[in-house]
């Protein structure tokens, strides 16, 4: 009957893609593009209408199956998007768009460029209203590379320095980058996203042409409108941009602050732990040590010699004047049922001796002044460290014994 032949037919669709699927999985290319061509020759008797269209299949399965199939040339790569860019209206812009990003990954930046120009012009009825979205992403990523192109011609000029009319020439072409380029990138950034590639170059464009205060402009809109999602890269741009132009501390800190409240692993918090511990304000020095604890949380600060520097200094600082011991009290209280297996074992103390000395003498000085001298991480570097006759280790085992008791007030 016409229905059983419908669902056989549908049934053998399914089992076809469960086949494509599994090949792209272990990247079969070859099996996997000769059951896309079944499929695509099955399609040619399905009269079905389904929500996804079977050319946007085609066109992902297809797409993936030319990137990575051994005898895929880019001749058939672009002929295939072609097709592709034919049979769906509605999809025709990000197709295009991500045959400017195939076409880049391969070095062929002009053939990208002339791609997106003719995408840029594409009208088709109420689909240029309705792929809106889709043609600021096309005249964006063109916005893109004109800067691109202004930036080679700009290291042109100052490689070669000035060199009458042929110099001219270079400075003309430059120019008419930065403008193509400038109004294209200030268009993207005003709709909410994440827009980092963008904002970094349209910053980069100003900074160079000295509107520096449109450069800041546009780095606090991106970091503190609420209508962008919250973005770390955003504050890190900010606080790079006042620190090349010299702003005082307090802004430093002030973008900083917010950076270490969204991402507190992030490895400017060096930089923000220093600057808080040099302040004369007590609460700036206690959010420090809060700062550079936060960060040791992360396995991916447990070698940092940096971070265990900030922290000893500060923590050797607090325990001489016996000022703040409730600041070391209150981090420590959080973390002394943990941080001990995670930073502090005799496994730690015996492969940080190994392999990086000034790493071992920092973690077992604060080891020293957490856990007291009966320490497995600070017995067995202090131990080393004199049996070595290494003058600081020497120091650090008097300091540490002296200043036990601390140890007892903080543990109570």
């Amino acid at each position: 009957s016409s229905r059983e032949h419908k669902l056989n037919f549908k049934k053998s669709k399914e089992v076809c893609l469960n086949y494509i699927q599994d090949a792209m999985l272990q990247k079969q290319w070859k099996r996997a593009a000769e059951f896309l061509t079944f499929y695509i020759e099955s399609l040619e008797k399905d009269f079905s209408t389904e929500y996804m269209g079977p050319s946007e299949m085609i066109w992902r399965i297809g797409t993936e199956i030319l990137c990575h199939h051994s005898h895929s040339s880019m001749k058939e790569f672009n002929s295939f998007i072609e097709q592709m860019k034919t049979l769906g209206v509605k999809r025709y812009l990000k197709v295009c768009l991500e045959h400017a990003f195939h076409l880049l990954c391969n070095g062929l930046v002009d053939e990208a460029y002339q791609n997106l120009s003719l995408a840029e012009s594409w009208r088709f009825g109420e689909q240029t209203v309705i792929q809106d979205k889709e043609m600021k992403l096309i005249q964006a990523y063109r916005g893109l590379l004109d800067y691109y192109s202004w930036s080679k011609q700009k290291n042109v000029l100052l490689e070669h320095g000035h060199d009458g009319f042929e110099d001219l020439s270079v400075e003309q072409e430059m120019h008419s980058c930065f403008r193509k380029a400038a109004v294209n990138l200030k268009e993207i950034i005003k709709i909410p996203g994440v827009w980092d590639l963008f904002v970094k170059c349209y910053v980069d464009l100003l900074e160079f042409y000295g509107d520096h205060n449109e450069a800041r402009q546009v780095l606090n809109e991106y970091a503190y409108n609420s209508k962008f999602p919250a973005n770390p890269n955003a504050h890190v741009y900010l606080y790079q941009f006042l620190k090349r132009h010299g702003e005082s501390k307090k802004s430093l800190i002030s973008a900083l602050k917010i950076l270490h409240d969204i991402v507190p692993s992030h490895e400017l918090m060096i930089d923000f732990n220093t600057m808080l511990q040099k302040s004369k304000k007590r609460k700036k020095r206690r959010l420090g040590l809060e700062v550079i604890f936060a960060a040791l949380d992360y396995a991916g600060w447990k070698e940092n010699v940096k971070a265990w520097n900030c922290l000893a200094r500060q923590v050797k600082q607090i325990v001489i004047s016996e000022k703040h011991l409730d600041w070391i009290k209150q981090e420590w209280n959080s973390r002394k049922d943990w941080w001990p297996a995670f930073h502090f074992s005799r496994y730690l103390a015996k492969r940080n001796w190994q392999e990086n000395e000034s790493l071992s003498y920092e973690k077992a000085l604060v080891a020293g002044i957490l856990l007291g001298k009966d320490c497995k991480y600070f017995k067995y570097i202090s131990h080393q460290g004199c049996k070595a006759q290494v003058k600081r280790f020497r120091i650090l085992k008097k300091f540490v014994n002296k200043h036990n008791p601390v140890y007892l007030r903080i543990s109570s």
